[in-house]
């Protein structure tokens, strides 16, 4: 084909994988999976594809984050080629939309405004460009633009932080502590004397108030609780592989073994 020499140049940047993308969903020529999918099929590997960029982060994984960003870049182009062939929008569009918006963002980099000020300041000031955006878009309420699909701790983070901008927060981190001691009493009420429904929503009344407090604390708690199952996940691992030196696995021990095991790991990693 005409357009064979742009997909075999590794030197051509972005352009030989917009081209690729857009032979992949050919209808006539195409891969028959790539032609299949739809705006919806595509984005919970979209989503993933965000994890595994984050998850390569945290690990320092620096060769595979190269590799990630690649996954999370061709989930973009695949989301704009099948905009452009719905007639919505181009990978141009979204590129230029993009730098406008940063552009717009920065006036301080990019513009006639100081940049002598904080970084709280300049939160702020963020923080007002994008409320003003918000109008344009007849978002008014506070919660308004919060994604919906977002991981439910995120969200419940981002939504308290939308709320605590109008006003509608405790002033001292100690409140949020009652607030969760408040919680967690009505939660060993309802599992004494309650439905399994009333048994979630305690338990959910109880998470919305732990990730308020992450906020109150400036911890991020999608973040801490990704890095708490790593720990979990090295830890059990290192009590397995010291039970394989005694020729046992988990199943062949108990909780008395497995926890003393569990403490010397810890202490281990203490004195590191």
């Amino acid at each position: 084909m005409a357009d064979t020499p742009l997909i075999n140049d590794p030197d051509t940047g972005i352009e030989r994988l917009l081209e690729i993308m857009r032979r992949l969903r050919d209808p006539d020529t195409g891969c028959p999976w790539d032609i299949e999918q739809d705006f919806a099929t595509i984005a919970p590997y979209t989503i993933e594809e965000a994890y595994e960029v984050a998850d390569a982060i945290e690990r320092q994984a620096w060769d595979e984050l190269k590799g990630e960003l690649g996954d999370l870049l061709f989930q973009s182009v695949f989301h704009a080629q099948m905009a452009a062939e719905a007639g919505h929008f181009t990978f141009q569009d979204v590129v230029r939309g993009m730098s406008d918006k940063m552009v717009a963002r920065h006036p301080h980099v990019f513009g006639d405004e100081s940049r002598d000020k904080s970084a709280d300041q300049q939160t702020r000031d963020w923080e007002a460009i994008k409320a003003a955006e918000r109008s344009q878009k007849a978002q008014q309420g506070a919660l308004d633009g919060v994604a919906a699909n977002l991981p439910a701790l995120l969200r419940a983070y981002k939504l308290q932080k939308r709320a605590a901008r109008v006003g509608f927060d405790w002033a001292d981190t100690r409140d949020v502590l009652a607030k969760i001691a408040e919680e967690a009493e009505e939660l060993v009420e309802a599992r004494d004397k309650m439905s399994a429904d009333d048994i979630e929503a305690e338990f959910g009344d109880l998470l919305f108030v732990i990730a308020n407090l992450g906020r109150h604390l400036d911890v991020e708690p999608e973040a801490a609780l990704r890095r708490t199952n790593a720990k979990f996940i090295r830890r059990f691992e290192a009590v397995e592989a010291k039970l394989a030196e005694q020729g046992k696995s988990a199943i062949d021990s108990d909780l008395a073994e497995m926890d003393a095991l569990w403490n010397a790991i810890k202490a281990e990693e203490r004195r590191a």
